[in-house]
């Protein structure tokens, strides 16, 4: 049985195509797991902060301005990508400042702290545009009808990737460790480890995966370039009347990615507070959340596309709420450890779930740009998610488990914005834009 079935994909698309589009995926979830959750972050606040009391508001400080940036750029380079069908060499210029930006945090030392902030908020606003510019591919891979059980495939293959760069990492740390070495030795080479992943696996990305949009009219795409991307997304606002369901989908969106936010970059951080674990343990902790990921991915892209992908991303929020229920009022480290795998199955399938449905209401002509608007609202979350946590904890003099309990009301927004959502009217009105 071949690993991807012919049958779920559009005429002329090969499995190995496929295949590529998933190992992008698998490449650049290293990042988010080592730099983002597992590793950097927790070296930024103790090493290269050294533990200062402002040093994970400037570590989220520098994850918002990342964000900001995003949400000022990716729509309108989504856009740009559109008019010129220049959706793969966008993502070329993008991996290649992630890959660079992720390796040049090798050089940062304990005290480096604007080099650190530089590299990271370039490297994250690098993979972002990545993150959008190979989701807008998802369509015109998948039929409109198995869209989440594809999505679900890359997910998943994702979580794999993330797992290898951890896992690479954790042997190097664990020898490192063997040999005496401090963290200020070691976390470096955790970052070459990332890099070189990230570029290696992202290559058969750009040898099999194909442009197949068309420029637009020479009169359209031409001369206009920032600007005229900018006017498209003006006139995407202007037209949301008639995208109300893909209007819903990003403020639903939004709500529960600001939850999701929290979890990808504050986790290690609650892990070693609330918990009281080591590096090495949050380290594995990361590992098996990524394992629980890679199955919630691959299993709710097979179930959204039979019981509908709204009904599929209910039952994942439904589960992100039983998480912070349990990582909140739980006390023992079996309670602590079943959330954690929650939030893993829980991960992999509402992020599964929400690109499926954004390919499901954009116009196929706007795919790009439809997806830059998604990766805007997922932004805004990055922003308002982990800034909310610190707040919570500052107020509270550091109470963590106050501020996973306050993560929770995302959880419970998203959920009342999404049964706003109808699909097939959402659908519609894609289609009636294509063909208009």
């Amino acid at each position: 049985m071949p690993i991807f079935d012919r049958s779920a994909l559009n005429p002329g698309v090969a499995p190995r195509e496929v295949f590529a589009w998933a190992m992008y995926d698998f490449a650049n979830s290293g990042f988010t797991t080592v730099v983002l959750t597992a590793v950097f972050n927790a070296y930024f606040v103790s090493a290269v902060a050294g533990n200062a009391s402002w040093a994970t508001l400037a570590w989220t400080g520098a994850l918002a301005l990342s964000s900001l940036l995003v949400i000022l750029t990716v729509p309108a380079i989504g856009a740009w990508g559109d008019a010129r069908a220049a959706k793969k060499r966008l993502l070329l210029f993008a991996t290649i400042g992630c890959v660079l930006a992720t390796a040049g945090l090798a050089l940062v030392k304990p005290g480096g702290i604007l080099l650190a902030v530089v590299l990271i908020v370039l490297a994250n606003w690098c993979y972002n545009i990545g993150e959008a510019l190979i989701a807008a591919f998802l369509p015109e891979l998948a039929r409109g009808h198995t869209l989440g059980k594809v999505s679900g495939w890359g997910w998943s293959f994702g979580y794999f990737g993330g797992m290898l760069t951890l896992g690479l990492s954790l042997a190097w740390v664990l020898t490192a460790q063997g040999r005496g070495e401090s963290a200020a030795q070691f976390v470096p080479v955790t970052m070459l480890i990332t890099a070189a992943v990230f570029a290696l696996a992202a290559i058969p990305a750009f040898v099999w995966l194909r442009e197949r949009a068309q420029p637009l009219p020479a009169a359209t795409a031409a001369s206009g370039g920032l600007g005229e991307a900018l006017e498209r997304l003006r006139r995407t606002w202007r037209e949301a009347a008639h995208f109300t369901d893909f209007r819903w989908l990003l403020v639903c969106g939004a709500c529960y990615q600001a939850g999701i936010a929290v979890v990808i970059t504050l986790a290690a951080v609650y892990a070693e507070q609330a918990m009281k674990f080591t590096q090495t343990q949050t380290m594995a902790l990361i590992f098996v959340v990524n394992i629980a990921s890679a199955l919630g991915a691959f299993g709710f892209g097979y179930l959204q596309d039979r019981t509908g992908h709204r009904r599929a991303l209910a039952i994942t929020l439904l589960g992100w709420i039983g998480m912070v229920l349990a990582a909140g009022l739980g006390t023992s480290l079996a309670t602590f450890w079943l959330a954690a795998v929650l939030a893993g199955l829980c991960m992999g399938s509402s992020q599964s779930c929400g690109r499926a449905m954004v390919g499901a209401l954009a116009p196929p002509a706007r795919l790009a740009e439809f997806f830059g608007l998604w990766a805007l609202a997922v932004r805004v979350a990055a922003i308002v998610g982990p800034l909310s946590y610190g707040l919570v904890t500052w107020i509270t003099v550091g109470n963590h488990r106050a501020a996973i309990l306050f993560t929770g009301l995302f959880f419970v927004g998203g959920l009342l914005l999404l049964s706003r959502i109808d699909m097939a009217r959402g659908a519609q009105a894609a289609r009636a834009a294509q063909q208009g």
